[in-house]
């Protein structure tokens, strides 16, 4: 299967450039910082050192002042994705060409079934799509969007035949996409099964759907409508329900694109419960908010428009940043599903009518290096860990990815920390006319991109090659996600209680199903009856009785309880 898409790529690209010196530059990784010199020949790191033996006719790259970091891996892509009727306008050439640019170097993107549809059928969709387009590497992530044995089945097709260990469930979108709570948990049971990793986006639909209703009859039809129809507590609450179904099952789980404070706090307090559970960001929320939506352009406002939305709290950004360093979220994508501003405009009297999406594949790595390493908040060590490390770790392709040292795949950034930039959608690769970045001066350039050893971004010049990249297969049973499972649930396993058997005497039922043990406890007044004590459907809450016209089993007379 793999080879069937991929592109022959041109002989003079395949010779020069397979020796490769990075020399005079810092190495970062998640763990440490090094001054050493990276040697590369054949896609793959050969030497990490000083004073490397090196043969003639080496390529050296300058990295001195630069620092010398794993690619970057996003999380969550949806290049090309149909939504709504249109599709993303950037593509998997555009969308990787964009994400080289700034220093990305593999994307993850995610095949979605329509309801019904198979499983299967969606991935090879996907990768014919992408495979004859990528400059960078991908791999997938394949959504649950209904539930059935065969979806069981296909996705252990899946896990053992194609190289996907997560399968992403959603919570939101009702009446297309969104799964009920007896579906997660089958879904959960089956991730568990096949050793795959559960992915949810965690918004509670059913309340969405109530409260867009509500919206549209007041006359709110702008982008703001989209905010206010799906608050923070609607993300924190299924946020929180997504843990406690998948700790009842003892399913890892993975939380998409965590946009809110209160979330986040759900999934940390989790986390600190010994949940196995993990935590994605995204660069919209780590780089603006949701006063967006309240702009009164009305393009402006649609072009922030994505589910869960942007906040409108100020302090939301950077505190998700700080929850970064501490380690409650772990990984940062994009959810890069860009539309142009007429595809946009189908929603321009109807806020849920305006396609889901916004960039940021180009632009995370500098976003995040701006907002965190600049501001002091994280180290150029946890920038490598979040922005690359953890996601090969939890998706099981390190030391593959994420990671600079020997043998590790040659996919590099040299990165100038003191080099500026304005961000515009006027001067970015991405094919979309509307960047929410827009304006924003950021630190951190990606002087030099290496991808599978060749430099494919050189002081400005981006020089991608259209079906380059591969798709990279996940293995299931990740250790950094699974390693503890069999452990926890020996260890957690309930246990029965020894005792004597009882041999007292038990109660008689008669043919209607009611004792005739406790008469006492109902009075009989005037063919009706009254039950002690308030009822949880007791709307007045002053009368010490409710009355009962029709107790279970229907006007016998007896006691019914």
């Amino acid at each position: 299967m793999n080879g069937h898409h991929v592109k022959k790529i041109p002989i003079h690209l395949q010779s020069a450039q397979n020796r490769l010196l990075i020399k005079g530059g810092r190495v970062v990784n998640d763990d440490m910082m090094q001054d050493a010199d990276v040697y590369i020949e054949d896609g793959i790191i050969k030497q990490v050192g000083t004073n490397l033996h090196t043969p003639g006719g080496t390529r050296v790259v300058e990295a001195k002042g630069h620092l010398v970091m794993p690619g970057g891996i996003d999380t969550h892509t949806h290049m090309q994705l149909p939504f709504m009727g249109t599709f993303a306008v950037d593509d998997f050439y555009t969308g990787t060409r964009a994400a080289l640019a700034g220093g990305t170097t593999m994307i993850m993107d995610f095949a979605i079934p329509q309801k019904g549809e198979s499983l299967v059928e969606a991935y090879h969709r996907w990768r014919s799509w992408a495979d004859p387009k990528v400059c960078c590497d991908y791999a997938l992530h394949v959504g649950v969007t209904w539930w059935c044995d065969k979806v069981g089945k296909e996705m252990e097709e899946l896990t053992e035949e194609h190289g996907i260990n997560s399968f992403k469930m959603f919570m939101a979108y009702k009446d297309t996409w969104q799964l009920d709570d007896h579906d997660l948990l089958e879904s959960f049971k089956q991730c568990k099964e096949i050793g795959a990793l559960a992915q949810v986006h965690a918004e509670n639909g059913d309340i969405i759907k109530e409260n867009t209703a509500k919206l549209l009859d007041m006359g709110i039809t702008g982008p703001e409508g989209h905010e206010l129809s799906r608050p923070e507590e609607v993300e924190a609450e299924a946020t929180n329900r997504a843990c406690v179904l998948a700790n009842q099952i003892g399913c890892p789980l993975y939380i998409c694109n965590i946009m809110s404070k209160s979330a986040a706090s759900a999934l940390g307090e989790h986390r600190r419960r010994g949940t196995l559970v993990w935590g994605e960001t995204i660069a919209a929320a780590l780089g603006t908010d949701g006063s967006h939506y309240y702009n009164p352009c009305w393009q402006h406002a649609a072009g922030h428009v994505l589910s869960p939305p942007l906040r409108n709290d100020s302090s939301t950004p950077s505190s998700l940043m700080e929850l970064l360093d501490v380690g409650d979220l772990q990984t940062t994508g994009t959810d890069n599903c860009t539309f142009s501003a007429s595809q946009k405009a189908l929603g321009k009297d109807d806020f849920t009518k305006i396609p889901n999406g916004v960039n940021g594949v180009e632009d995370r790595m500098s976003v995040i290096w701006e907002k965190g390493v600049v501001s002091g908040k994280i180290d150029p060590c946890k920038f490598v860990a979040v922005t690359s490390t953890n996601a090969a770790k939890i998706f099981n392709i390190y030391p593959k990815k994420g990671r600079i040292a020997v043998g590790s795949d040659a996919d590099i950034v040299v990165w100038n920390p003191h080099a500026t930039r304005t961000i515009s959608a006027k001067t970015h690769y991405q094919a979309v006319d509307f960047n929410i970045f827009e304006g924003m001066e950021v630190h951190g350039i990606a002087d030099y991109v290496i991808c599978h050893g060749r430099v494919v971004v050189e002081e400005g010049n981006v020089r991608a090659v259209s079906g380059m990249g591969k798709f990279v297969p996940t293995p299931s049973h990740s250790p950094y996600v699974y390693g503890r499972v069999q452990e926890r649930d020996i260890a957690n396993a309930p246990k029965k209680v020894d005792r004597a058997p009882y041999d007292g005497p038990v109660i008689q039922l008669n043919n209607q199903g009611l004792t005739q043990a406790v008469e006492s406890s109902i009075i009989p007044t005037n063919q009706e009856f009254y039950t002690r004590g308030a009822q949880m459907n007791d709307k007045s809450p002053k009368r010490p009785s409710v009355k009962v016209h029709n107790p279970p089993g229907g006007k016998a007379s007896g006691s019914f309880w």
